[in-house]
């Protein structure tokens, strides 16, 4: 089993990133399982003739997985991956066939798979490399975009075949990565002998050095992001296309990747010109303007729409390396970190959810958005206790 407290370090940063690339093309496949709800659910809707509150109960039944699978992930970092990718992989080949009534348990393998693949990615690569860890971390999740960015291009690409042929090429991909997985280091476990890596291994302190307020500010915080990128992520596409037909579920999801991609491609250059605090308040001062103005504008065009969705995604993209970043310096590889990650994907089940929920009780998606707004604004109330320097132990 992987002890608490193994913190990766290596001499030579290529090596260690070369010897971890398949975690990055793992994140590459889990962007597409992550974020397909959204470019999808339109027609999902279609298909099982359901209304918004019960779409909503899809994103739950997947967070809630992801919160299951995040909760246990540190417990063996290399295998979460291996296999998490697996059921990730059975979840979607399930998905072509189920009927409403039994996506939310394939939907809810699928997360479950997610949940310890991305929770023990993040801890591998964010403690591979103690200098200019945002900036690693960031990387990571730009391969994470990438396939943000091609989920809603092969829903397109699928859609004159329907969304079997969708979840059938999703779940091979998943299941090369699981393969791919296999090639990771042994040294991610602690061995009775000692394997030669380009990785070395370091003990930390076995409790980290957290307050409880800390702690309860990481988890809110995590729990927050999560929810509200899930929401703007997943229904996004589903209120442009009510508000302007002519518009695509499929090229906003598109649009709002892809910024979100460009946005963590910026960061990596800016985090140490601009400074990671001021970095973090700036890009949560740019979300709460954007969802204002979709809480606030009875009409948007079709440009307003695209404008809306392409500065949300470049807003939200620095926030989650940095988050994880400032954690991870105060922390290193600890065993309750998944509890923390699996904060995150309860904020992912609940507030899509909620999303749902108010946009059926009160008859519009403008109303239901404003529930990623209110987490936006209690992000950046946060800040201040998230960019605090850690304490240096001795």
């Amino acid at each position: 089993m992987t002890y608490p407290g193994e913190e990766l370090r290596s001499d030579n940063r290529t090596k260690s990133l070369r010897v971890l690339a398949p975690v990055f093309i793992y994140f590459l496949a889990a962007g597409i399982a992550t974020v397909m709800l959204g470019p999808l659910l339109p027609s999902l809707i279609r298909h099982w003739q359901i209304q918004d509150a019960q779409a909503g109960v899809l994103f739950t039944a997947d967070f809630i997985g992801q919160l299951c699978g995040a909760w246990f992930a540190t417990r063996n970092l290399r295998n979460s991956v291996l296999y998490g990718a697996a059921f990730s992989a059975a979840g979607c080949a399930a998905m072509g066939w189920v009927s409403f009534a039994m996506a939310p348990i394939a939907l809810f393998c699928i997360g479950l798979g997610l949940g310890a693949g991305l929770a023990a990615g993040n801890v591998i690569v964010g403690t591979a490399v103690s200098t200019s860890r945002a900036r690693v971390l960031a990387l990571l999740n730009i391969a994470w975009g990438l396939g943000a960015i091609a989920c809603p291009v092969l829903v397109q690409l699928t859609a004159s075949h329907g969304v079997k042929t969708f979840f059938l090429l999703t779940a091979a991909f998943l299941a090369t990565t699981s393969i791919f997985a296999v090639a990771l280091p042994r040294v991610l476990q602690r061995t009775a002998t000692t394997e030669p890596s380009h990785l070395q291994l370091r003990i930390t302190a076995a409790t980290p050095p957290l307050s409880r307020m800390s702690v309860l500010a990481f988890a809110s915080a995590l729990f927050l992001y999560i929810g509200v990128e899930n929401s703007l992520g997943g229904w996004l596409p589903s209120y442009a296309v009510r508000e302007n037909p002519a518009l695509q579920a499929a090229s906003i999801s598109f649009f709002f990747w892809i910024a979100e991609l460009i946005g963590r491609l910026l960061m990596a250059a800016l985090s140490t010109r601009t400074g990671e605090a001021t970095l973090y308040r700036v890009s949560l001062t740019m979300l709460l303007f954007a969802e204002i103005l979709l809480c606030a504008a009875v009409h948007l065009t079709s440009t307003n729409m695209i404008a809306l969705a392409i500065l949300s995604g470049l807003a939200l993209a620095p926030l989650y390396p940095l988050i994880v970043s400032f954690m991870l310096a105060r922390t290193g590889n600890h065993p309750r970190l998944g509890a923390l990650f699996a904060c995150a994907s309860l904020g992912g089940a609940v507030l899509p959810w909620l999303t749902g929920i108010l946009s059926t009780q009160f008859h519009g998606l403008r109303v239901g958005l404003i529930v990623p707004a209110v987490g936006a604004c209690l992000l950046l109330l946060l800040s201040t206790a998230l960019t605090r320097k850690p304490i240096a132990l001795a």
